[in-house]
């Protein structure tokens, strides 16, 4: 059965949320109608010209690439401009484009998880960890014989989900005590005596995100006029996701024969790899970032690691880096070389995410190289 762009689109957001790009980055349809029918996708890591012409002539439905097409905002598509005759291209092919960026870097597996693989990294951590779902605390009183029921509502309104595991609960016993005033309407009691009731105190924890249908079962659920409760905002913590990753080789290498390891690893480019630090020094701990990374030298510092594999690494930031003793050594490679890892895993993981519901797609890793270096002297 044919998958539709909207289906295909389902999978990708939730292996790639678009909530977690950054708040600069372009991600998500740049062109297609969620309607139409997707046969074949393509993954490439740049919507450069080359690509574009391969998903057209190839006749693929879907063109998913690493990079935004138009990443800062413009104000014409004109084919008097290259961007512009790729969106009319792709449009006129039928070919949508998805794009999934610093959403794919901050996601679990993700482009540095995928970098990290193929250099056969164990144990592997975010470098850059994102904070975990914003989460909540509700506490309720209850009759005991009203316990069951409550978790059970709060369970289906969202509470209590702890990975593998639902309806998570702790409760205690304890007793609780009121008078309810002239205008009040009581479950349990009158108007004007103090009353003593045996309680229990249920707590579980919920996402902020469904506070108000949490709190909407508590008050369906519970039998008293007016339910005692209280909501905690639980404190941050870091999650699985977020970018880069630091890991260890499963035996120390010489850095010159690391940095064998990583040319042999990644795909050719006339950029190469670069290596900064003394060739015979022992590499064991290992950061990575596919992409960009000299921006995080200070947290690769801090983190220890015995050498930093990322892209585009500048001359200043990289000698500052290389002046502390205790530095990492750095392995520069290129910024494509980089990244297209992440395809070969983002292809399996749709493919399987489009199967699971039922649909097959024939799907394809471009191996054309978009580095911007062509030539070597």
């Amino acid at each position: 059965m044919d998958a539709t762009l909207g289906e295909v689109l389902g999978v990708l957001d939730r292996l790639y949320d678009p909530a977690w790009a950054e708040s600069w980055d372009a991600v998500g349809l740049v062109t297609g109608d969620p309607g139409q029918p997707v046969r074949k996708v393509l993954f490439a890591v740049d919507p450069m010209r080359v690509v574009v012409d391969e998903a057209i002539d190839g006749g693929f439905d879907l063109l998913v690439t690493h990079h935004p097409l138009l990443l800062r905002g413009v104000n014409s598509v004109a084919t008097t401009t290259p961007k512009g005759r790729a969106i009319h291209d792709l449009i006129r092919g039928g070919v949508a484009l998805q794009v999934c960026h610093t959403n794919a870097d901050n996601a679990n597996p993700g482009v540095s998880d995928a970098l990290a693989a193929a250099l056969e990294l164990k144990d592997t951590r975010p470098l850059k960890a994102m904070p975990s779902e914003p989460m909540d605390k509700v506490v309720v009183y209850v009759p005991v014989n009203e316990t069951q029921e409550m978790i059970d509502a709060l369970a289906a309104a969202g509470a209590g989900q702890f990975g593998d595991y639902d309806r998570a609960a702790w409760t205690f016993t304890g007793e609780g005590t009121f008078r309810p005033l002239e205008r009040a309407n009581p479950t349990v009691g009158e108007v004007g005596t103090v009353e003593r009731v045996v309680e229990d105190r249920v707590e579980m924890v919920l996402p902020r995100r469904r506070r108000r249908a949490v709190i909407e079962a508590l008050k369906a659920a519970h039998s008293c006029e007016e339910p005692a409760f209280d909501i905690f905002e639980l404190a941050a913590l870091p999650s699985n996701r977020g970018g880069g990753r630091i890991g260890v080789l499963e035996e120390a290498l010489p850095l010159k024969e690391f940095a064998e390891l990583v040319a042999e690893r990644l795909p050719r480019t006339e950029h190469g790899v670069r290596v900064s630090g003394d060739p015979e020094r022992l590499i064991e701990s290992v950061a990575v970032v596919g992409g960009a990374g000299d921006s995080e030298f200070e947290r690769v510092r801090a983190a220890g690691v015995d050498a930093y594999v990322t892209a585009d690494l500048r001359h200043h930031p990289a000698t500052e880096a290389r002046a502390y003793d205790e530095g990492p050594a750095l392995v520069d490679v290129a910024h494509w070389a980089s990244e297209w890892p992440w395809l070969k895993d983002a292809e399996r993981l749709v493919t399987d995410g489009l199967a699971a519901r039922g649909f097959a797609v024939d799907t394809q890793v471009s191996t054309i190289c978009t580095d911007a270096w062509t030539l070597r002297l």
